[in-house]
């Protein structure tokens, strides 16, 4: 204690002592800490109640009493179907990334366009490498590929496409129809997408479909034509006359945000929808003879009824009738899942909705053509390339939109209202600068003072359909009634396809086509025997040209087949009319069928079909001409008989009934056609009836003209084919050194040769015939000496005959003999010697069968 610092203060008594200031500080602290201090001692009581108890090492845990016990045991389980079907999917087709269809097909919304792109990539390559995936999962590829139609990103819409393009092949179209209400309902959000690149890859989407499925996109056409109307237009309101009333219309769109020009767009638009036309022309008219036929098949099933005719001879006995076969009844098909509901059907099923599609989209099309044609050169008929296509599609569908019409309308209301309401437009629009060419683009080119100069028209032939195009819409507006008010217009279109037709134009099938119709409707609007006669003089110089293609020639030939055929019904050449051109054709086709050969079968029954109906009309040019060509069309080594199929060899046959006579030389080449086996026994038959037909001996009431063939002609016909043999064939046969298909006998002095199996069996159906003729002669007694008198002058002296020969003379006498009539000793004879040799080869044969059994 420092007491040495203590002062009293003023010595006072009582005073107060002074401690230094350090002392007062600690003093102060440690009156501070005391709190504190006691505290900590709390604290320190408190948490020995949670004192953690240290074990020492090998010391065994002492279980709390609350404590869970949470010890459990496992078994493990085998599940044979589980592994199976991991195995399974293990074996699945996988891709590269080792990614199968579940996989890929999991990945194709994911929120990473680069991974949705890969999927479809990856789902195409695999189903590429392994098709019989397409099946297995046909549903989940169809609903996911379909939502892509609308997918954001163009590489996605891209890959989509792609896919599109592999796997629609490879699905038949029954499998596909569930499913296309879907991808239709896809294609229609697609086409009306806010969007202009997804309306544009709207159309390859449309082009895949319609490629494959044309069918089942015509069913969903009520939907889908409203669409392209939207793609190239929009919906204006405007007000009526005096503002009350508000109609309706649509108005050709142009939109600067697309890629494409106006015109690529309409042109791209216009194109597909030609197609969905086209898909809809062609299902109306299978449907239509479909209808047709299954019309004539219960006409028939109701009037008449099958029968089966028993062969007797004439006179003999009555002829027995034997009902065959039941009623065609129509097979039961399921209903296309694809038209149910009314709101599915076809868009232009109607006439009323045809109408109502024609009168919204003509005015678009106006619009483009007039577009189209605005940007022309100074002379309003010449275009260019891109305006041109413009306007053909334009054309195109006006000409579908007809046929459609045509298809539906029966009592020609529609032509009517067709008429009335766009003849005035077309003729302003369309005719004002017919006809059209097309610009060579060498030729309209940028001059250095920047100005253009009008180029030539072009020396192809893409003008050429434009233009008669135009010519088909236009003369299908017009009639025989209207004749007079639409001349000046028709005889624009009259010469000019009497120029095409005789400046020699290489025209191609669709060309042609085209250029017919019109010419057939022209003469059928103005039914004048003058503009008739050019109008087919100009067509029979087109066919006059050689080198022709097959289509081209074929399309000519119905042409003038289509004239001669239906001038009865259409008067086209007026009464009593000869036409120089047509009788020059119809005298020129037997010429033609010989020199065409069996180049072209096709064409060649073309030919032979217009023949025989002209035949069957007796047209005098026809006949006279078939009779001085008949020998080279039958002849046995190289005319066209032997050379064509079966079937154009029986419509050949068929023309023997009308030719005007049957001279020798045509009778050996009919024989020698029989005989040589180069045509099947039921045509030869039917050479050997008909030439029986025409000969005096047929049994006809009415007289027959002995100058179309004598009846020695006609029995050495029967008797040289009912030998088999010519005399040549014969004498060869005779010498038997060395040749192993003769049969020797000593039973006999003929011998025979033995032919194959097929000519024999020819040979006797062939003889078959010729007894079915000789047995209706009334005078058996003088045919059977005419075929004795034969057989002493042309085989007697032959020691060897063929087999097929002797069974042949065998047959025909004993169908000739009878009691009234028997043979000359003679005949009988060389018969016995015949049979002689038959029975030894018979037995000879039946030998050697059994040692070999």
């Amino acid at each position: 204690r420092d007491t040495g610092n203590c002062t009293k203060v003023n010595g006072a008594p009582g005073g107060t002592n002074h401690f230094p200031d350090s002392l007062n500080s600690c003093l102060r602290v440690l009156l501070f800490l005391v709190p504190f201090c006691s505290s900590m001692a709390k604290k320190r009581r408190r948490q020995d109640d949670f004192q953690k108890v240290k074990l020492k090492v090998g010391q065994k845990k002492i279980r709390p009493e609350n404590s869970t016990q949470s010890n459990f045991r496992t078994k493990a389980i085998r599940l044979p179907e589980q592994l199976r079907c991991l195995n399974q999917q293990q074996l699945q087709p996988t891709n590269n990334r080792k990614l199968s269809v579940q996989d890929l097909l999991s990945q194709i919304h994911h929120y990473n366009a680069s991974v949705r792109q890969g999927a479809l990539l990856g789902l195409r390559d695999l189903l590429s490498l392994h098709p019989t995936m397409i099946d297995a999962h046909l549903s989940s590829i169809v609903s996911e590929v379909a939502a892509m139609f609308t997918d954001k990103d163009p590489t996605v819409r891209g890959a989509t496409v792609s896919l599109l393009q592999l796997v629609a092949p490879k699905i038949p179209m029954k499998q596909m129809s569930p499913f296309f209400p879907l991808i239709s309902a896809h294609l229609s959000s697609a086409m009306t997408h806010i969007v202009e690149a997804i309306q544009e890859d709207s159309l390859l989407v449309f082009d895949v479909l319609l490629d494959e499925y044309p069918i089942l996109l015509a069913s969903r056409s009520n939907m889908l034509l409203k669409n392209f109307v939207e793609l190239i237009s929009h919906h204006h309101l405007s007000k009526g006359a005096k503002g009350a009333v508000k109609s309706s219309a649509w108005t050709l769109s142009v939109n600067p945000n697309r890629t494409l020009t106006s015109q690529q767009w309409s042109l791209n638009v216009l194109i597909r929808l030609k197609k969905l036309l086209q898909a809809l022309s062609d299902n109306a008219l299978n449907n239509s003879e479909e209808g047709e036929a299954l019309f004539s098949r219960k006409d028939l099933a109701d009037l008449c009824h099958d029968f089966k005719w028993l062969e007797h001879a004439s006179g003999q006995q009555h002829i027995e009738i034997y009902e065959g076969g039941e009623c065609w009844i129509p097979l039961f098909s399921l209903r296309s899942l694809v038209s149910v509901g009314g709101s599915l059907e076809e868009g232009l099923s109607s006439a009323e909705k045809l109408k109502g599609f024609i009168e919204s989209i003509i005015p678009l099309l106006i619009e483009c053509w007039v577009e189209a044609s605005s940007a022309q050169p100074s002379s309003g008929n010449i275009l260019k390339p891109e305006s041109q296509q413009l306007m053909q599609q334009v054309l195109n569908i006006i000409y579908l939109l007809w046929r459609l019409s045509e298809q539906q309308d029966k009592i020609h209301k529609m032509e009517v209202w067709l008429r009335t309401k766009y003849l005035k437009d077309f003729n302003h629009f369309f005719m004002n600068h017919f006809p059209y060419f097309v610009c060579d683009p060498a030729t309209y080119l940028k001059t250095p003072q920047g100005k253009r100069q009008t180029g030539f028209p072009s020396n192809g032939l893409d003008h050429l359909l434009l233009n008669l195009t135009l010519c088909d819409i236009m003369v299908s507006l017009a009639n025989s009634s209207t004749f007079q008010s639409d001349s000046d217009w028709l005889d624009r279109i009259r010469k000019f396809v009497t120029e095409i037709l005789m400046d020699g134009w290489k025209l191609n099938w669709k060309q042609l086509n085209r250029l017919l119709g019109v010419t057939w409707r022209l003469m059928v609007v103005q039914r004048n025997r003058v503009s008739t006669e050019r109008l087919i003089r100009a067509v029979y110089m087109l066919y006059q040209q050689k080198n022709l293609a097959f289509p081209v020639r074929s399309l000519l030939l119905n042409f003038f087949s289509r004239i001669y055929l239906r001038d009865e019904d259409f008067n086209l050449l007026g009464s009593n009319s000869r036409n120089k051109a047509l009788f020059h054709w119809l005298s020129s086709l037997p010429v033609q069928l010989v020199q065409l050969s069996s180049r072209n079968p096709e064409l060649s029954t073309q030919l032979i079909d217009t023949i025989h109906a002209a035949a069957a009309r007796s047209n005098k040019e026809l006949l006279s001409s078939l009779q001085a060509t008949a020998c080279q069309i039958y002849d046995p080594h190289d005319g066209i008989l032997v050379l064509l199929p079966a079937e154009s060899q029986k419509r050949l046959v068929q023309l023997l009934y009308f030719l005007p006579c049957m001279p020798k030389n045509l009778l050996a080449c009919l024989n020698r056609c029989c005989i040589m086996g180069r045509l099947s026994s039921s045509t030869a038959a039917a050479i050997v009836g008909i030439l029986h037909t025409r000969s005096t001996f047929s049994g006809w009431t009415s007289s027959v003209e002995s100058s179309i063939m004598s009846d020695v002609d006609y029995f050495s016909f029967l008797f040289s084919t009912l030998a088999g043999f010519s005399s040549e064939e014969l004498s060869w046969l005779q010498d038997s050194r060395g040749r192993p298909h003769i049969c020797h006998t000593h039973v006999s002095p003929v011998h025979l040769f033995l032919t194959d199996h097929n000519q024999f069996v020819h040979h006797c159906t062939v003889t078959e015939a010729v007894c079915q003729s000789l047995s209706t002669i009334p005078a058996r007694s003088q045919c059977l000496d005419i075929i004795h008198n034969a057989i002493h002058k042309h085989l007697a002296d032959f020691l060897v005959i063929p087999d097929s020969m002797a069974a042949s003379i065998l047959r025909a006498t004993t169908r000739l003999v009878d009691q009234s009539c028997l043979p000359s000793d003679n005949l009988k004879k060389f018969l016995a010697s015949c049979s002689c040799s038959l029975l030894f080869y018979v037995v000879t044969l039946e030998n050697e069968n059994a040692k070999l059994a």
